[in-house]
Parts: structure tokens; C-alpha cells; sequence
């Protein structure tokens, strides 16, 4: 029988640097993503979510409420979600299918005033389209060019 993940998502905390700056991801996972390391500098309406397992980091990812999110949502009340990633030796666990399953829970709590997440996924990269499709996130149509081609824009609309 399969044992139930716990997992929790928290606002980043230095005391979570010493793990997240051992984290390692495939070649072909980090053109689609970055290192939690990429995101050591505080930068107002970016805001660090750890993915703690057991109080452990498993995983990391970005919720912005900067100027960014006009690029892919027309809603003021909006997020962008990016650089999600889980630590090489960690994948293969379903922690990032459980975490983005918490994202929509964690948000209204933490952002009273946000009511949907969006994100850019590469057309290249099938396994994290499937991730999201499967946590509540759908294609919107919309495709904007990225540094390695096109994304495809995904939201979750976050009102009951």
C-alpha cells in the first residue's frame, strides 16, 4: 500500500538555504526551469515557496505578483507561478503533482486578494503540461514566445 505524502508549502526562510543550495536538475530540466539558488535576492512582489516534506525541502517555486503577470493575465487580482522544480533525488515521489494540488488552497490563505494563478509552460515540455493539466490548470489558448519557443499560458481560476 502506498504511504499518503505530507507535504506542506511555506514562504521561503533562510533556514531552508543550506538544503535548497544542494539542489540538482537534469539537463534537459533546466532549460524548461531554474534553481531555487537563481532566487536568492528579495525582490518586492516575488515571493519564495518552499516545498517542505517533513519539514525537508523537496522542492521550490515562485509566486509573483510584480509587473510580470500583465505578460500572461489581464486580471489585476492575478499570480504567475514559475520555476517550479523538485530536487533531482526527490523526483519520481509525486511531489510535484501534491504540491501544485496544495497551490490553490495555499494562495487564498496567503493572498486573500488574489483569485487566479497563471502560468507558461513550454510546448516542449509534456510531462509538466501533464502536471498541470492533472492539479486543476487549463489551457487558456493563449501563447507567448519564450527564451527556448512557445509557452503555452495555463491558469486556475481560484473563486469556489
Amino acid at each position: 500500500m502506498k504511504q499518503s505524502i505530507d507535504l506542506k508549502l511555506e514562504h521561503f526562510s533562510d533556514k531552508y538555504m543550506d538544503i535548497l543550495n544542494t539542489f540538482v536538475l537534469s539537463k534537459d530540466q533546466i532549460q524548461f526551469t531554474a534553481l531555487p539558488t537563481n532566487f536568492i535576492e528579495v525582490i518586492e512582489g516575488q515571493h519564495r515557496i518552499v516545498i517542505l516534506r517533513d519539514k525537508e525541502p523537496v522542492g521550490f517555486f515562485l509566486l509573483n505578483s510584480t509587473d510580470r503577470v500583465k505578460d500572461y493575465s489581464n486580471n489585476p487580482k492575478a499570480m504567475l507561478l514559475t520555476s517550479l522544480s523538485i530536487n533531482q533525488k526527490e523526483q519520481g515521489n509525486g511531489y510535484a503533482k501534491k504540491a501544485m494540488l496544495l497551490v490553490s488552497k495555499f494562495v487564498r490563505d496567503e493572498f486573500p486578494n488574489c483569485n487566479e494563478v497563471v502560468l507558461a509552460v513550454n510546448h516542449k515540455n509534456t510531462a509538466a503540461q501533464q502536471l498541470y493539466l492533472k492539479t486543476g490548470f487549463r489551457d487558456t489558448g493563449k501563447r507567448k514566445m519564450g527564451p527556448i519557443g512557445e509557452q503555452w499560458i495555463m491558469n486556475s481560476d481560484l473563486e469556489d
